[in-house]
C-alpha cells in the first residue's frame, strides 16, 4: 500500500532554524525575502516547484496557527506546569478562573487574535498569497482565533472547515473536552463542519492523556486528506501547541516552539512511495 511522506523545504522561512522558545509574528510572518516583491516571488517559486515536479510529489505552503491565550493557559501559568499537569488540569475551575471543559479566549487572547489579522493585512499590501482553503479544531478557542484573524482577509463566501483531527491533545485535561457538534453549528454558523463529525466529544477520556505517537497518526491523516483531495497550494490550519508539534515532527522541521497567538508558515513536500 503507498504511503505518502512529508518533509520541510528549507530556505523560505526563518522559524525552519528553529527556536525554544519561538517569536510570535516575525516580520513578513518570517519569510526570510523582505524585498517588495517578496510574495509574488514566493509564490511564482511555489508554483514552478509543482509544474517541475514528478506526479507523485507535490509543494503546498501552510499557515498553521496557534490560538491566542485563553483561560487554560492563564490557569497553568499560575499553578505551573507540574501542579497543572498532577493536579489542576483535571479540574473545570479554582472558584477564580474556569478553564474546562474548552474555555474561551481572555483578552489577551482576543489581542493575540487580532495581531495576526493586522499582519495578514499589513502582507496583503504585498500580495501575500490567501490560503485557499481554511481548516480549524473543534475547540472555541482555536473557532474564535480564525474568526478574529481572518475577518474581512477571507471572503465570507469563503468558510473554514472544522476538523475533528486538529484539536488539542486529549485526554485528563478537561480544557481539551470539546463541546457539542449542536453547540458548534449553532454558535459558529459561517463554518462548515467536516462529514462525520459526531454530536458528542466520544474521544476524550478522563483517564487517559493522549501520546505524541497517537497525535501524529491523527495529524497525518489530515495531511493525507488535503494532498489527496485539496488543489489549492496554500492551507491555513488554526489550532493548538500540540498539533503544531506534530506537523513539524510529521514534516522532519527544526524543534519550534509556537506561543499562543502565533503563526508558523513552512512549505512541505509530499511524494508517495
Amino acid at each position: 500500500m503507498s504511503q505518502r511522506s512529508y518533509e520541510v523545504v528549507e530556505g523560505f522561512f526563518v522559524q525552519e532554524g528553529g527556536a525554544r522558545l519561538g517569536e510570535v509574528l516575525p516580520p513578513r510572518f518570517g519569510l526570510k525575502d523582505a524585498s517588495d516583491n517578496r510574495w509574488k516571488t514566493f509564490r511564482q517559486t511555489i508554483d514552478q516547484l509543482n509544474t517541475s515536479s514528478p506526479a507523485d510529489t507535490q509543494y503546498k505552503v501552510f499557515f498553521v496557527g496557534r490560538h491566542g491565550e485563553g483561560f487554560h493557559n492563564v490557569a497553568e501559568a499560575k499553578y505551573g506546569t507540574q501542579a497543572w499537569n498532577d493536579y489542576w488540569s483535571k479540574k473545570n475551575g479554582d472558584g477564580e478562573l474556569i478553564w474546562g471543559p474548552d474555555p474561551e479566549l481572555t483578552d489577551l487572547g482576543k489581542d493575540q487574535a487580532k495581531s495576526a489579522h493586522d499582519a495578514w493585512k499589513q502582507e496583503l499590501e504585498f500580495d501575500i498569497p490567501l490560503p485557499g482553503k481554511l481548516y480549524c479544531s473543534p475547540l472555541t478557542r482555536a473557532i474564535h482565533t480564525n474568526m478574529i484573524t481572518f475577518d474581512s482577509v477571507i471572503p465570507k463566501s469563503q468558510r473554514t472547515m472544522i476538523v475533528e483531527n486538529l484539536r488539542e491533545g486529549n485526554g485528563v485535561h478537561t480544557c481539551d473536552k470539546r463541546r457539542t457538534r449542536t453547540y458548534i453549528k449553532r454558535s459558529f454558523p459561517d463554518f462548515d463542519i467536516e462529514e462525520g463529525f459526531i454530536e458528542e466529544d466520544e474521544l476524550w477520556d478522563p483517564e487517559v492523556r493522549e501520546t505524541h505517537e497517537e497525535i501524529d497518526a491523527r495529524m497525518r491523516r489530515v495531511l493525507d486528506m488535503i494532498f489527496d483531495k485539496d488543489q489549492e497550494q496554500f492551507i491555513s490550519f488554526t489550532a493548538h501547541g500540540g498539533i503544531v508539534s506534530a506537523v513539524l515532527r510529521l514534516t522532519k522541521h527544526k524543534q519550534y516552539i509556537l506561543p499562543t497567538g502565533g503563526v508558523i508558515p513552512m512549505v512541505v513536500k509530499s511524494s508517495v512511495s
